[in-house]
């Protein structure tokens, strides 16, 4: 039986391929972050450009998009549904971030993120999950909400209050 000798050699290579196997995976992570800030970016153009085909490419065939209205929670084809006349009159509506927060998992085949976005509606909150799909990422789970300064809320809960009372009694009742 043959034994390995430590040598300082020895050791520097240890270190060496410790340090650049560390560094590949943040290399990776990065590139991949770069990749989801690429799909993010195109997604929220191509909605601005009212381009259909192209927005739902970027979504996953299971994806799930939840809107500012309490009532707005839809599966692709419902949001397909309800989105194709904004983008046949050929304006949908045009998000861009202002401020970005990628997350991936360790197998790099999951990422989630949140945004905070200029929109027609001021600023508002996007977040979603991303998932890896033959090497594309594709976003699977997006939920837009409007953002209300915390001196306002009073203001909002009131004009909220008549319409989401009939929508948390119907959900009440199920």
């Amino acid at each position: 039986m043959s034994k390995i000798r430590f040598t300082f050699t020895n050791s520097l290579l240890l270190l060496s391929l410790l340090f650049f196997s560390c560094n590949a995976t943040k290399e990776t992570v990065f590139s991949e972050k770069i990749k989801i800030e690429t799909t993010l970016n195109a997604w929220h153009k191509a909605a601005a450009a009212a381009q259909f085909d192209t927005y739902f490419s970027y979504m996953s065939e299971d994806a799930v998009f939840i809107g500012t209205d309490a009532t707005e929670n839809w599966q692709n084809k419902a949001f397909k549904t309800f989105a194709k006349p904004y983008f046949d009159k050929g304006k949908a509506w045009n998000f861009k971030a202002l401020e970005r927060n990628v997350y991936v998992n360790k197998a790099q085949n999951i990422a989630w993120f949140d945004e905070l976005l200029d929109t027609q509606m001021k600023i508002c909150r996007g977040s979603g999950v991303l998932i890896k799909v033959n090497s594309e990422w594709k976003i699977q789970h997006y939920v837009l909400s409007m953002t209300i300064p915390n001196d306002k809320t009073d203001e909002v809960v009131k004009i909220k209050t008549p319409i989401e009372d009939k929508i948390i009694d119907v959900l009440k009742a199920k």
